[in-house]
Parts: structure tokens; C-alpha cells; sequence
């Protein structure tokens, strides 16, 4: 799926809005919410470091509340 914004293209994620939003809420400091995603790597990394002491976490849900937040493949996260 693509969504037109000011004449750019914008890859819109298969992964949904609100199951991202609710893993990063409730399980953020393991990173769930990135492993759902597929980023693997950066979801290990924040589960060693439970979600960068949180502010890696809160940083993450506010990328995801304002829809800014990509999957693996650099498509946005977006809200239907």
C-alpha cells in the first residue's frame, strides 16, 4: 500500500497501528514492539538494555502515537 502526500509516495506498513502502539505501551522496555516489526537487532539491543533505561521506550511510543515510526523495510506505521 502507498498513501499520496504532497505528490511523495509514502510506503505504508502491513503492520498494524494498534497492536505496535499497545506492545510499545505495556511491553516497550523488552522491545517487543520492534521484534514485531522486524527489527530484530535494535529488539535485542533494547531488551538488554530495558528499552535504554525507558527513554529509548518513550521515545518509541511517541514515534508510533504520531505515525512517524517504519518497520524493517522502512514503511510507515500508520493508523487506518
Amino acid at each position: 500500500m502507498t498513501e499520496m502526500t504532497s505528490g511523495a509516495e509514502l510506503p505504508v506498513s502491513e503492520k498494524g497501528f494498534v497492536p505496535t502502539l499497545l506492545l510499545c505501551f505495556f511491553l516497550g522496555g523488552f522491545g517487543i514492539h520492534r521484534f514485531y516489526v522486524g527489527k530484530v537487532g535494535t529488539g535485542i539491543l533494547m531488551l538488554l538494555t530495558l528499552g535504554g533505561l525507558g527513554i529509548w521506550t518513550l521515545i518509541d511510543f511517541v514515534f508510533i502515537a504520531i505515525q512517524k515510526f517504519t518497520d524493517k523495510n522502512g514503511a510507515v506505521i500508520k493508523a487506518d
